[in-house]
């Protein structure tokens, strides 16, 4: 990654709050902290499932790139973020 990149994975223009999120399908999730890639130095949001799932057991721990985190999906037409904040 050359140093123009690096900057700006610095540089952010949205702020996630911490605390209680729920994603565009319905299951909620609890953002926790924020991280960085390791290599990169992209933002990333740390969350916790609020859920048992049978695949990855009960409140699995996940990251996600903070843009990716804070962005919008279309869905049937209509633009939502991934992730709203409800406390």
């Amino acid at each position: 990654m050359n140093r123009v990149n690096i900057i700006s994975c610095l540089k952010t223009t949205e702020n996630i709050r911490l605390g209680k999120y729920k994603h565009y399908k319905g299951k909620l999730y609890e953002a926790i902290g924020i991280a960085r890639h390791s290599e990169t130095l992209e933002e990333m949001v740390v969350y916790r499932a609020l859920y048992e799932s049978t695949k990855f057991g009960k409140n699995a721990l996940w990251a996600r790139p903070k843009a990716m985190f804070s962005d919008y999906v279309t869905i049937d037409g209509t633009e939502t973020r991934r992730f709203e904040f409800i406390g």
